[in-house]
């Protein structure tokens, strides 16, 4: 859909059927999702999308086979630097390091995030090797975990690392097993979820199941326990779309609990569990979640979780260069087994006969 002719920052873009009668922005904003909508304005409004007549404006009528250059600023570089941060390796050799990664943390340098992220503190880990595939920004970076996901994740040392692994992922080697706690329970409990997933028609930003377009997907989960208004799913993705887990578990109607972007709830409180522990103990789960209760206090005392409960517990490959198959497990985060522990202790106590184990 969109060439370079040569020139860089320069793209070449025809019109299809599907956008004839669109806005120039509207349709500049469906060819180019990676670019942001306040970016292709900007563009626009210093000129430099040029069709047959001129400059073109933003409010300009498109035709079928229209054919418009758009010149777009070159992104400033932005070169990783080595920076000393923790960093909690679960394997290591002169190919590959496979790392727990922890909530909060950015994978690789973007805008607002020039520093602090897991490429920075990797470069501090491996003395600079690093693959150099990703360029300055992404060194060794195979794949990505959100910001607020944590878990296993693999960077590769070398380029031969990098693209073994890289072919793994594409090709659907690679073994990826998510732990979420649920804002609700899935209905069915177990099972799979196969539908196209694309970006939001109503809000680009984010990701949903489309019945049109998009890119085919597929998760299969299964409930490991199940609390009534919450639950502990287990997730393997067959597939590796953006937010995938996140964005299936929403369709099933439980979404990761404290998933700003496609749950309920930014935060779960003390009064949230205390909720949540009581309609458990009655049995009166509706499997809606506890955000379809009553909303969270504006000043809670505590806030066991205040980030998506999403973790990538599993991750299975074929070491790259020598084809050993590799399989890592990262422990469950403090912050999701904060909501997990009560919960236990009470079904444990449940099924105790209402006695304190």
């Amino acid at each position: 859909m969109d060439k370079g002719d040569g020139e860089d920052g320069v793209l070449s873009l025809v019109i299809p059927p599907e956008l004839a009668g669109a806005r120039l922005d509207q349709a500049l904003a469906r060819l180019l999702p990676r670019h942001s909508r306040a970016a292709l304005r900007r563009a626009l409004d210093r000129g430099a999308a040029v069709l047959p007549g001129g400059v073109g404006k933003p409010s300009r009528r498109m035709r079928t086979g229209e054919r418009l250059f758009l010149s777009l600023p070159a992104p400033a570089a932005l070169a990783a630097e080595a920076e000393d941060l923790p960093l909690s390796p679960l394997y290591e050799d002169g190919d590959i390091v496979v790392v727990d990664k922890r909530p909060g943390m950015v994978a690789h340098p973007s805008a607002g995030h020039a520093g602090g992220t897991l490429v920075n503190a990797l470069l501090h880990h491996c003395g600079g090797g690093l693959s150099g595939i990703g360029g300055t920004i992404r060194p060794g970076i195979v794949h990505r975990l959100d910001k607020d996901t944590s878990g296993c994740l693999v960077a590769a040392k070398n380029e031969a690392a990098h693209r073994g692994l890289m072919r793994q992922f594409m090709e659907r080697g690679v073994e990826k097993t998510y732990l979420a706690i649920t804002d609700g329970v899935p209905r069915p409990l177990s099972g799979r979820v196969e539908a196209n997933i694309g970006r939001n028609p109503a809000n680009r930003k984010f990701q949903a199941v489309l019945k049109a377009g998009g890119r085919p997907s597929l998760t299969l989960y299964r409930t490991l326990e199940n609390y009534g208004v919450l639950a502990l799913v287990e997730c393997e993705l067959k597939t590796g779309r953006t937010h995938q887990a996140r964005v299936h578990l929403a369709h099933l109607g439980s979404p990761v609990l404290c998933d700003r972007d496609y749950g309920r709830r930014a935060a779960f409180t003390a009064e949230d569990m205390d909720l949540a522990l009581e309609i458990y103990r009655r049995g009166e789960a509706s499997g809606r979640g506890t955000g379809h209760k009553r909303k969270a206090p504006p000043r809670p005392e505590a806030v066991p979780l205040k980030r998506q409960a999403l973790h990538a517990w599993r991750l299975a490959f074929d070491h790259p260069l020598d084809g050993r198959r590799l399989s890592f497990e990262a422990p469950v985060p403090a912050d999701m087994l904060a909501v997990l522990a009560p919960l236990r202790a009470a079904r444990e106590e449940m099924e105790n006969g209402g006695k304190p184990s």
